[in-house]
């Protein structure tokens, strides 16, 4: 589906952006990996095999993003998709620079994947290629524990749809792919590679029962990067087991639910 195309995908070192890279590498793409974090990212690429390679980007630095999109055009000659992950949370609880913390969280979620965004549309130009941005639920409703991390995926929502349109007259579709629960290094680290726990406490919020897996996450971003998507703009995927439909929130956390139970668990 991707032979000799090439997708760039950031937040690479995370096993959802990992596993979202292995998608579009078993569909024959060559796939860039991008991440603040260069082992990881170095280590995701070797899993990997041949087809990946492991290039380092700063999403709050100008130079780091052309240096990625240099790079990855120096390597393969041509970007068909870029698939933006990378993120950070930024809702740690009260205390600190409160400032500093929303200009974080909005300075790499949004304007880091506007920036991004921008500098690959040359080459995505060049080839009729799409964009996907990882969004999520919490842009959409109120949140229990969270305020920067919501903000800046209903600002990524917003961006995906006028870049959709700011994009258009070049060939270039951007979409949204918003997942549930999806196992991750957050479930993994809160219940100690528990996951049957972590899927009995996201079956109370999932019509499905359960938590994602990220490669379901990834075959649904392979196939709005794809040709096979080609009337597809502007729209946001909910990859979330009904998450979204389901609704509504509750005014407790639902990662907090799902620590407290993986604590009691561990003093039982």
């Amino acid at each position: 589906m991707f032979e000799d195309k090439t997708v760039l995908v950031t937040g690479a070192a995370t096993i959802i952006g990992a596993e979202v890279a292995r998608v579009f590498a078993e569909y024959s793409a060559n796939v860039v990996l991008g991440d603040i974090d260069t082992d990881g990212g170095k280590g995701a690429a070797a899993e990997i095999g041949d087809r990946a390679v492991f290039v380092p980007v700063d999403l709050r630095s100008d130079s780091s993003i052309e240096s990625f999109v240099a790079e990855a055009v120096d390597r393969h000659g041509r970007i068909d998709a870029l698939i933006n992950i990378a993120c950070v949370y930024g809702d740690d609880g009260p205390g600190g620079d409160a400032r500093a913390a929303w200009l974080e969280v909005l300075n790499t979620n949004v304007v880091g994947t506007a920036m991004l965004c921008e500098a690959a549309r040359p080459a995505l130009r060049d080839t009729s290629g799409s964009i996907v941005n990882f969004t999520s639920p919490s842009g959409r409703v109120a949140q229990a524990g969270r305020l920067r991390y919501p903000v800046s995926k209903a600002g990524l929502l917003q961006l995906t749809r006028s870049l959709a349109l700011e994009y258009a007259g070049d060939g270039i579709r951007v979409n949204s792919v918003s997942p549930g629960w999806t196992w991750s290094r957050v479930m993994d680290e809160i219940t100690e590679g528990d996951r049957a726990r972590t899927d009995a406490v996201a079956s109370r919020f999932h019509m499905l029962g359960r938590a994602g897996d990220a490669r379901e996450i990834g075959e649904v971003a392979a196939f709005l990067a794809s040709s096979k998507a080609s009337f597809v703009t502007g729209a946001e995927w909910t990859v979330d087991g009904g998450y979204s439909a389901l609704g509504p929130e509750q005014t407790t956390s639902a990662i907090e639910l799902l620590l407290r139970e993986s604590q009691a668990n561990s003093l039982a």
